[in-house]
């Protein structure tokens, strides 16, 4: 007897999903799915991120549930889906419906590179979107610098301004088209417009501002090209004089740029890369990522980087700068042209006077680009919020920023929502909502007013986009910074609780966050300069931290700082400073004929006058170069260690110097054996690479012994200090060889960009 197929069961389901899911093409995706899967229902977004009711076969039911996570867009970061009961009501047909606003509780998604698909037709003459300036899908394109409030929908965009053609509202609204909802759908017809302006801000009546803004830059000149998160400045990186006239204008004088190249087949005869770097180069972020020079490469870029061992190196990541690199290569039909090498090279560097916010809005553009740039490539759609380029050096960030901001860092547990406001240097800020962590894209350094501003800007924005009230405020323990004062201003004005936490446990305590390492932790911090809480200079500390209790076990051996921060700038003040510590003072003057002010400098050493003590390893870095007559003063920040690093990256690994350190009872660690030999070391390839393998070497064993004595074997490693890459990976394979578990930053930069986190994370334990 033959019985008949019992019916499947009809189930319904209540599904939220949480994370990154919104402005990423979730809701077609799901309504795909449902097509597929035979089920009825409805999906829209909210303040929560997706909601979704699913109705059907069981079976069919949780294939869609599985399938959220592995099948998810490519844009889309799943942290959660969430799954309820529901009586099942005979529904009939899937839909997506209007989003609901209510409290935001999702994040919106990061801007990311022009995709494959979108290239495809950006170069298809055929294609209605042929050579569009603005070609975008819900895979790709502008999403965190246009969008002012959630939920992700154009008209909470710069792309409010815009009325859709017919053309466009027919992909919008099929829920089968790449670009369904795709909020800043546009075509030649109805979107932005480029336009090309002179130095005196008039418009420039050429037929193709992408062609004629090529010819300018391949005449020599400086172009500020709009992006997505403000302007770049560019030019043609293999003209010298056009480099040096833009470090002229820009007033930096020597700090390296980045170039910009069509694809990692035109980098290859310039630099070095590894097929981590390689796919790092070509993913949707596109930072700048730090690349080794290959030989010939200064010659060829002229004025880039010099005296560096690596080069910044970016591809293009919007449709405007694919364009330029498709009008170099005469307009080919197809992208078959982006596998191959292009001779094109363009400095990329953010637009703005020197140490101030990248320039957004055009109007400030006309007015702060004043005798920097020639002329100005624009659009007339809006950027809601500034953002600079993210830099990488393999897997660790210099800067995160684009394409990386607003992604949230998932914490070991919530807690109380915190703002926190960062240092004085490479300030970010942080917000915390529950056990999320949002860290701001770089600001900048907190030396001048424009920056400040745009630290309370982003915090404010931040706090809009996402809807959080912090509860608790943090700010670094140094009182005299902008940071620490507007901390304090908003913690007033709402009544809420301060908290200041310590330079150098708040970066170790951003290393532990991100790892999720909630329990007791060795940490090494080594930076340029922090306030310690006995209001000393700090920079080399050896800690114990537990959340938000830290102990200082031992600090490198101090240093005297000549004349104070100028110290900071004038490394061959450092090297007099270790000459006295080694009982050479006499030499001072003699060792630095050029510095008039060795004599004095020699005098204040013997007379402990403005010299206060530092256990700075940054400045320990400065004696050293100092010592080898390397950089006696710096154009920028970090140079002289910078070169320093390169020397030895040049010469090649040596082994350690025996007896270059010293481990006090006191638990300080001495290096002034080591300096003493540096400073009769004349072949100074050999005496940089010598002094990280020692300094890694005495690194390793202070940890050991601390170990030893506390019984803790997991150590983190934090502060700028560690973004040498020598002397990062040198202290992490000694200290893994001895079996220690070994923490480093990924998520969020090892110097004081990360720093904010560290301290949102201390305020929420505290």
């Amino acid at each position: 007897m033959t019985f008949p197929a019992r019916a499947a069961a009809t189930v319904r389901r209540r599904i939220r999903v949480r994370g990154q899911v919104q402005g990423v093409g979730f809701r077609p995706f799901v309504y795909r799915l449902a097509q597929e899967l035979n089920l009825a229902g409805w999906v829209r977004n909210d303040g929560e991120g997706v909601d979704i009711e699913a109705e059907g076969a069981a079976q069919a039911v949780a294939a869609l549930i599985a399938r959220l996570e592995t099948e998810a867009p490519p844009l889309a970061s799943v942290t959660a889906v969430e799954v309820q009961e529901a009586p099942a009501g005979g529904a009939h047909g899937f839909e997506i419906k209007v989003s609901l606003r209510n409290t935001a509780n999702t994040a919106v998604a990061a801007d990311s590179a022009t995709c494959p698909d979108c290239l495809a037709e950006l170069f298809d003459p055929a294609n209605r979107r042929w050579r569009h300036a603005f070609i975008n899908c819900t895979h790709c394109g502008p999403r965190y610098t246009l969008t002012r409030r959630l939920p992700y929908d154009r008209p909470h965009t710069s792309m409010a301004a815009f009325d859709m053609c017919a053309a466009c509202r027919r992909e919008y609204e099929d829920p089968n088209d790449r670009r369904f909802h795709a909020q800043p759908n546009a075509c030649p017809v109805c979107g932005p417009r480029l336009a090309l302006r002179d130095a005196a801000g008039e418009s420039l009546d050429v037929q193709d501002p992408i062609a004629e803004t090529l010819a300018r830059l391949l005449r020599g000149e400086i172009v500020a090209v709009k992006g997505l998160g403000g302007y770049h400045l560019a030019c043609d990186a293999a003209n010298a004089a056009a480099v040096a006239r833009l470090r002229e204008r820009k007033h930096r004088e020597e700090k390296p740029f980045a170039v910009m190249f069509a694809n990692a087949a035109s980098v290859a005869p310039y630099a070095d890369m590894n097929e981590a770097e390689r796919a790092l180069l070509a993913s949707r972020e596109r930072p700048v990522v730090l690349l080794r020079k290959r030989a010939g490469c200064d010659a060829a870029l002229p004025g880039v980087a010099p005296g560096l061992s690596e080069i910044g190196v970016l591809l293009p990541c919007t449709p405007i700068q694919f364009l330029l690199f498709h009008e170099a290569a005469g307009r080919p039909s197809g992208t078959q042209w982006l596998a191959v090498p292009q001779g094109l090279t363009l400095l990329m560097t953010s637009a703005n006077p020197g140490g101030e916010p990248i320039v957004r809005d055009d109007d400030e553009a006309q007015a702060r680009l004043q005798g920097i740039a020639d002329a100005r490539l624009m659009h007339d759609r809006a950027i809601v919020t500034r953002v600079d380029d993210s830099v990488v050096r393999a897997a660790q960030f210099i800067r995160r920023a684009r394409g990386f901001t607003p992604q949230a860092i998932k914490l070991a547990k919530p807690g109380p929502s915190v703002l926190a406001t960062g240092a004085f240097l490479k300030n970010t800020i942080c917000l915390t909502r529950g056990d999320e962590a949002f860290l701001s894209q770089h600001i900048g350094d907190l030396d001048n007013a424009p920056t400040c501003r745009a630290l309370e800007e982003t915090a404010q924005r931040l706090m809009d986009l996402l809807e959080i009230e912090p509860e608790r405020v943090a700010h670094d323990l140094h009182p005299d910074v902008h940071g620490t004062r507007f901390a304090a201003d908003f913690a007033r004005q709402r009544n809420l609780k301060s908290i200041a936490v310590q330079h150098h446990h708040a970066h170790i305590a951003a290393v532990a966050a991100e790892h999720r390492a909630d329990g007791p932790l060795l940490g090494l911090a080594l930076d340029g300069v922090g306030t310690g809480t006995d209001k000393g200079i700090w920079g080399g500390e050896l800690l114990a931290v537990d959340r938000e209790r830290f102990d200082r076990l031992g600090h490198l051996r101090e240093l005297a700082l000549p004349g104070g921060d100028k110290a900071a700038r004038e490394p061959w003040r450092m090297a007099a400073a270790a000459l006295f510590a080694l009982g050479r003072g006499g030499e001072i003057k003699a060792r630095f004929p050029q510095q008039r002010a060795a004599g004095a400098i020699a005098m204040m050493l013997g007379g402990n006058a403005h010299t206060p003590p530092t256990s700075s390893c940054g400045r320990l870095f400065d004696a050293a170069a100092g010592l080898a007559g390397l950089r006696e003063i710096a154009a920028y920040e970090g140079q002289a260690a910078m070169l320093y690093e390169s020397q030895s990256a040049q010469h090649g690994e040596v082994e350690a110097m025996k007896d270059g350190f010293v481990l006090g009872e006191d638990n300080t660690l001495d290096l002034l054996p080591l300096l003493a030999r540096l400073a009769d070391e004349r072949e100074a390839g050999f005496a940089a690479a010598l002094f990280h393998a020692t300094l890694a070497e005495a690194l390793a064993a202070w940890v050991q012994r601390a170990a030893q004595e506390s019984g803790i074997a997991r150590v983190a490693l934090g502060g700028g200090c560690f973004l040498n890459r020598i002397l990062s990976e040198g202290v992490r394979r000694r200290l893994e060889a001895k079996g220690f578990d070994v923490l480093v930053a990924r998520l969020a930069p090892p110097n004081d960009g990360g720093l904010s986190l560290g301290q949102a994370w201390v305020a929420m334990n505290a």
